[in-house]
């Protein structure tokens, strides 16, 4: 692997940039406050020079950083469009946040004044985008982190729900191979580029992508190691991940952080697609209130506490929170772990101390908070400007009525009320298919917006259009109908919270019939209630058989529903947005506008 080779061919970049690659309202986290270790007494000015104009030992560098944009080119709607900030009396406040024409406000904002400044990300940049973006395979996306000068990103799962192939278009450009060019100028891909350390071609052994990339301004060299959660094969289609491997993330890391190190770049930033769950909601809660890492919790902790102390920073994605925590390393020091929330409702500003005697970062200067990508600002004329490109192809399908609602449905809750709507919806259109289907069953992470009253554009308040419900359901999964025995429809309910959903449950959403108790007193298997199932009053029968309709991810035992792939009698539908816009147009309109349901079918004690 060559250590280094030329910048980006295409890239138009800021002048004082060198690319190398290789194979608020403050929420302020900072390391203890310790002087610089050695001399510290050469004052550092703004561009890194000290008294006389001579380098300083010290120079700060700019890490702007965010996550899970999931094509949000347009402002979010609803909760996914706001933030709550914990004011200094103890109330909160909710902010409405996110679109890319303000976050390129803010992080060109930001930038002024900072000649050292890198821009990255933690992954899931696209994938379960809007149809603005989901429309064109997230061209659009592609295009407007261009505009947003976007350095570098790791690869999420969501960078895989096509597949391998179609993120290498991404990166590298040209037109879908299926739907083709969409203007007469050729797709030209990302300038930024995309991680992928722990992603093996199961053939040949070898990353995906690039498994690290170094910045390097004058004499100041910082590296970047991107992963993704090992666990992604569990999350996305099969045919997604088909001929990958995907590695420990703690291995991997150290590994190319050693190899950083032999290359002589010794300060290294991991971006991590995996996350963590913080004791409180607001963006700027101060996690280090209790301790050192004692705010958060989940996966990313026991990463942090694993990754070798020569990474200096952590940049984490996938649980869309918020945290700015530090979570002591290997050695026992404490180190910066991040995460921006999701859909460009935040972004994180993170100086890192470089110190050109070691060429490491001076930990014990880092300091990072998370800012709010308010709307209070002038938007950037240039991503109005691509919005509106794509707005004109996308409106005459993304502006059509399909169905009126008579208030929000939405799809919070462990059991929601759009998480039932759709259930309903996939259960109505199975029964076109085979009228002796029985049930069908909803993974929520499948459903990715409410759906809000309020109108989102022209249409009028309780108006659905076409686009709003491809922002709910975006992943082109078909409905499945396949035969599963009674005691393998109650086991794939139980494996809602046991095996790989034990700690963190995934509950699925069910259609009108299916009832049960759910007892959070209890633990692993035993929270589902076995007495308590019933399909239209009547006990799961184990021996009998049950026609049971699933979208085409949780057929393949996606989610850790590994019975769900165990089915018989496969039958493949349509798809299952489509299955959402006949549910909503043959059951209300303006004068019979569809009741948001009461979400009652799930029994929950705790």
């Amino acid at each position: 692997m060559p250590a280094t080779s030329p910048a980006h061919p295409r890239r138009r970049r800021r002048t004082n940039r060198l690319l190398v690659t290789a194979a608020g309202v403050l929420t302020v986290g900072a390391l203890a406050a310790a002087a610089l270790p050695g001399s510290a007494s050469v004052s550092v000015g703004e561009h890194g020079k000290g008294h006389g104009h001579k380098p300083s030992r010290y120079q700060d560098v700019q890490l702007l950083s965010f996550n899970d944009l999931h094509g949000n080119l347009e402002p979010p709607t609803g909760s996914s469009g706001r933030v709550t900030e914990v004011q200094p009396d103890g109330t909160t406040k909710t902010i409405d946040a996110g679109g890319a024409e303000y976050l390129a406000t803010h992080l060109r904002q930001a930038r002024k004044g900072n000649a050292y400044s890198i821009t990255a990300a933690g992954g899931d940049m696209v994938g379960a985008s809007p149809l603005l973006s989901g429309l064109f395979h997230d061209e659009p996306t592609i295009e407007a982190l261009n505009k947003l000068e976007l350095d570098v990103t790791s690869v999420g799962n969501h960078e895989f729900d096509e597949d391998a192939k179609e993120l290498s278009r991404l990166q590298n450009g040209g037109c879908h191979p299926t739907d083709g060019c969409y203007s007469d100028k050729k797709f030209k891909g990302a300038d930024f580029t995309y991680l992928s350390a722990n992603v093996l071609n199961e053939k040949t052994k070898k990353p995906l992508l690039k498994p690290y990339w170094v910045w390097q301004k004058k004499d100041v060299k910082v590296g970047f190691i991107g992963v993704t959660l090992e666990g992604t094969p569990n999350i996305v289609s099969a045919e997604g991940v088909k001929g990958l491997v995907f590695k420990d993330e703690v291995e991997t890391i150290n590994k190319y952080a050693e190899e950083l190190r032999r290359k002589g770049v010794k300060s290294i930033v991991a971006l991590i697609h995996e996350g963590g769950f913080p004791a409180s909601p607001d963006y700027n809660y101060d996690c280090d209130s209790g301790g050192s890492g004692a705010g958060i919790s989940g996966p990313i902790v026991d990463i942090a506490k694993n990754v070798s102390p020569e990474v200096d920073a952590l940049v984490t994605g996938h649980t869309h929170n918020a945290y700015v925590c530090t979570v002591p390393d290997p050695a026992g020091n404490p180190r910066m772990v991040t995460s921006a929330a999701s859909f460009g409702r935040l972004y994180t500003d993170t100086t890192l101390t470089y110190d050109r005697t070691t060429g490491d970062i001076a930990r014990t200067a880092v300091k990072s908070a998370n800012h709010v990508v308010s709307r209070d600002v002038p938007k950037a004329p240039d991503i109005t400007s691509l919005i509106g490109k794509w707005n004109t192809l996308a409106a005459p399908i993304g502006n059509r009525a399909i169905g009126h609602i008579s208030g929000d449905i939405v799809k919070d809750g462990t059991e929601s009320p759009l998480g039932d709507l759709i259930a309903d919806a996939q259960l109505e259109y199975a029964r076109t298919l085979d009228a002796e289907t029985d049930v069908a069953l909803m993974n929520p992470g499948g459903i990715r917006a409410s759906l809000t009253y309020a109108a989102s554009g022209a249409e009028g308040d309780g108006v659905v259009t076409f686009a709003e419900a491809f922002t709910v359901q975006p992943f082109a999964n078909t409905v499945n109908l396949q035969t599963f025995t009674g005691a393998q429809l109650i086991q794939a309910l139980k494996e809602q919270v046991s095996g790989s959903n034990e700690a963190a449950p995934k509950i699925l959403q069910v259609s009108d019939g299916l009832t049960y108790t759910l007892d959070l007193t209890k633990s692993g298997a035993d929270r589902v209630v076995t007495d308590s199932i019933r399909l239209n009053g009547e006990a799961i029968d184990p021996s009998a058989s049950y026609r049971v309709a699933t979208n085409s991810f949780l057929a393949g035992g996606g989610d850790g529903f590994t019975t769900l792939g165990e089915g018989t009698d496969d039958l493949v539908g349509d798809d299952d947005l489509k299955a959402l816009e006949q549910y909503l147009t043959a059951n209300s309109s303006a004068a019979s506008p569809l009741a948001p349901p009461t979400a009652d079918r799930i029994t929950i004690v705790q």
